[in-house]
């Protein structure tokens, strides 16, 4: 399967008003602020996004919306997840005539299955629909690691398992799964702060918060990295650290919300239970000269 879900990708953030409905100026013009800024791919309701804080009528609002607004510029990854396997396989089956371009669904959460549990619901989800799946391994929210060996058995028995977001943190275990991928299984990183090591060791790209607020300088890293020109993209990793650092301080998107609204782009509002960064971690990000 063709997989063009590759390169830079940019989680979208869901803009609030001040009123903390959606706010679809502001969505609509970070949309376009990333393809300006040569993106590769846009995902929209990752976790980014505050998509647990979202209804089901929104998110389908913010799905059409993207669709509509992004006009096919660049491919679109569609966050869609649940820790109920068979809902969620009706629910891939009934979005798969979207025009998007892959799903992205997490590790199931909160239940903790076991690695066959594991295998056995991205398996049954690939029977559901014909576009192409990234899987999401992020133990840190699911409470449950995907280990290499179980996301290289799927990727191996389900054509359409077209990739990983990996975000264990564990670089021997990306290493792993890049070492003995097979062709056209795209490795991302799920962590703006890993993306340059393991795109030296051969990852195809990242699902980004960072490039929320910095599309243009982390579009370049990525592609210096891509043509394997490891020297400059290190200096802009290197110029990024900070900034990896204070947007994860107190949370995500809490931290890259600050971001954007210092640059005018959407306003530092989010959705309970989230709230925005203190006003020291608001001034750090204010004052950091990148």
């Amino acid at each position: 399967m063709e997989n063009s879900i590759t390169g830079l990708g940019t989680a979208l953030v869901t803009p609030f008003d001040n009123d903390g409905n959606i706010d679809y100026d502001s969505f609509g013009k970070l949309i376009d602020f990333q393809i300006e800024n040569k993106v590769d791919f846009l995902c929209v309701l990752g976790t980014t996004a505050e998509t647990p804080t979202l209804s089901k009528a929104e998110k389908d609002e913010i799905t059409r919306f993207a669709i509509e607004r992004i006009d096919r510029r660049v491919p679109i990854l569609l966050g869609c997840s649940s820790n109920n396997t068979l809902e969620l396989a009706h629910v891939l089956e009934k979005k798969s005539n979207l025009d998007v371009d892959a799903f992205l669904t997490v590790v199931p959460y909160y239940n903790k299955p076991t690695q066959a549990g594991i295998a056995a619901h991205y398996k049954h989800l690939s029977q559901f629909t014909d576009k192409g799946i990234i899987m999401y391994n992020v133990p840190s929210r699911t409470g449950v690691n995907m280990t290499a060996q179980t996301a290289l058995e799927v990727s191996r028995e389900c054509s359409n398992i077209i990739g990983i977001k990996e975000a264990s943190g564990n670089i021997h275990q990306v290493d792993e799964i890049i070492e003995y991928k097979k062709e056209g299984f795209t490795v991302l990183s799920g962590d703006d702060a890993l993306t340059f090591p393991v795109m030296t060791l051969g990852a195809d790209g990242v699902v980004s918060v960072v490039a929320n607020c910095q599309p243009a300088l982390f579009a370049q890293l990525v592609h210096y990295a891509k043509n394997r020109e490891y020297d400059k993209a290190l200096q802009i990793h290197r110029r990024l650290f900070k900034l990896y650092e204070l947007l994860f301080k107190e949370g995500n998107p809490a931290g890259v919300k600050a971001a954007l609204n210092i640059e005018g782009i959407v306003k530092n509002i989010l959705r309970l239970p989230l709230v925005p960064v203190s006003e020291s971690t608001y001034d750090q990000i204010k004052n950091l000269n990148i």
